[in-house]
């Protein structure tokens, strides 16, 4: 499975083409499903353009990409960081009336068991974000960890070899704990493809886009998210010469 990871915490400034609006979500999202993504995952904007869990604008994201994708899963990001933050998070995702097909939930986050019942108790669906062997142990010790969606592998490192590694420790982590629930591994900046390309090696789910990052694998810039798609199918038959991607700024 593929994912197509449209915008995250990008704005305009990173990439020209990073869609923001409801409407801009959902044309860049059928772009993204007609050059071969299956799923979304998207991070739904309020009206000065920050990301937000508001009820409202959740909607509206969800509503636009349905009315032109109804047979497509959307996801949504819970982070701490998206507005209103905090444990103010947990209130908003309880007001939603529109619901993702699932959301992501970082178990680095204090409230990541309250967040991960929470959804599971409203029907949507979880995957579980682990960014390190401390965020594995954490996850497989819940009593949840196998009502989940499926797992993620996020390697925020930027050195290929440590990404590697950080990704091949939670995986033992996991092995270990014999969940029998799928795992969707992927990188970000200078390991996006990397992981990609391991992610395929190991027959694993995972995703691309503007999130993760804007250059191809030659290092030019990608036009956009279809762009990225179709340049991880070519890969998946053609592996190429990867050139690493520069960290985004701050």
């Amino acid at each position: 499975m593929l994912q197509a990871c449209l915008n995250g915490s990008r704005t305009k400034d990173f990439h020209a083409f990073t869609p923001l609006s409801a409407s801009e979500l959902a044309t860049d999202a059928a772009l993204a499903i007609a050059a071969g993504a299956s799923e979304l995952h998207v991070h739904p904007r309020g009206e000065d353009g920050a990301e937000t869990l508001e009820p409202a604008a959740v909607a509206a994201a969800i509503r636009a990409i349905r009315a032109r994708l109804p047979q497509t899963p959307i996801g949504l990001s819970t982070h701490a960081g998206i507005a209103p933050g905090g444990a103010g998070r947990l209130e908003a995702v309880k007001a939603w009336e529109v619901l993702p097909d699932y959301v992501s939930i970082n178990l680095i986050e204090t409230d990541a068991p309250e967040m991960i019942r929470l959804c599971l108790s409203r029907g949507i669906g979880v995957e579980a974000g682990l960014w390190s062997v401390a965020d594995a142990e954490r996850f497989v010790a819940l009593p949840e960890a196998r009502q989940t969606l499926r797992i993620l592998i996020e390697i925020n490192e930027q050195d290929t070899a440590e990404g590697l590694a950080a990704a091949a420790g939670i995986r033992t982590v996991l092995a270990r704990a014999s969940l029998d629930v799928p795992i969707l591994q992927h990188g970000f900046d200078a390991t996006k493809w990397p992981l990609y390309q391991d992610a395929l090696m190991r027959g694993l789910d995972t995703r691309i886009g503007l999130e993760d990052g804007k250059l191809m694998p030659d290092g030019s810039e990608a036009e956009g998210n279809a762009a990225l798609i179709k340049a991880a199918f070519h890969m998946a038959r053609v592996p190429p010469k990867i050139v690493p991607e520069m960290p985004a700024a701050g």
